[in-house]
């Protein structure tokens, strides 16, 4: 199991749950992204990010809420191909 971060994060972009990590595997591209993404192949499943997370963005892979549950395939997919998730995180939340 891995950690995910879901919608709250977007336009937020609070580095704690960074901060906390002790594998470095929480990232994005400053200027690029909208939210930031784990990667799921390094996440030890530690859980120390999820607390530090001031907008509680972050939930365990089976706590995702019903309504975010594409957000685990977008963490993923970040570290693939950054392009179509960038355009995937404007479609579910339009820049204001």
């Amino acid at each position: 199991m891995t950690y995910v971060i879901c919608e709250p994060c977007i336009d937020v972009l609070d580095k704690a749950c960074v901060e906390v990590c002790p594998v470095d595997c929480i990232k994005y591209d400053e200027g690029q992204d909208r939210m930031l993404f784990i990667d799921p192949s390094e996440c030890i499943d530690c859980g120390a990010c999820e607390p530090a997370c001031p907008v509680t963005a972050i939930f365990a892979e089976d706590d995702v809420p019903d309504n975010w549950q594409g957000y685990a395939e977008l963490n993923a997919n970040w570290y693939k191909d950054k392009g179509p998730v960038r355009a995937r995180v404007n479609q579910l939340k339009p820049a204001s």
